[in-house]
């Protein structure tokens, strides 16, 4: 099955950047975006894009300070995070699925262990 891997998580003052990558094993998905899980929260949307690079969508929450892109060569997708808060908080989720809409629902076709990361005020 499909692998993917996450990693760039680390601790960050607020204000400071981070950039996530996400390495797949195969491009078996139209889509690959990225969710976030805050500690005794549930799982959120962050970001995705086809791997086409011509669809992109955020959650309000992150419009105007991350940036989603991916590298169909190299099977990697990264998120940019700027002015990085406090309650941007989380562990950090790649997955990929074909469907816009599996991403509204958590139907994923594979998902990564995640990365930790944590903002300080």
């Amino acid at each position: 099955q499909v692998q993917l891997v996450e990693s760039g998580g680390g601790l960050v003052q607020a204000g400071g950047s981070l950039r996530l990558s996400c390495g797949v094993s195969a491009l078996t998905s139209y889509y690959i975006g990225w969710l976030r899980q805050a500690p005794g929260e549930e799982r959120d949307f962050v970001a995705l894009i086809n791997w086409n690079g011509d669809i992109k969508d955020y959650a309000d929450s992150v419009k105007g300070r991350f940036t989603i892109s991916r590298d169909g060569a190299n099977n990697t997708a990264y998120l940019q995070m700027n002015d990085l808060q406090p309650e941007d908080t989380a562990v950090y989720y790649c997955a990929v699925a074909n469907y816009y809409s599996d991403f509204k629902s958590n139907q994923f076709e594979a998902w990564g262990q995640g990365t930790l990361v944590t903002v300080s005020a």
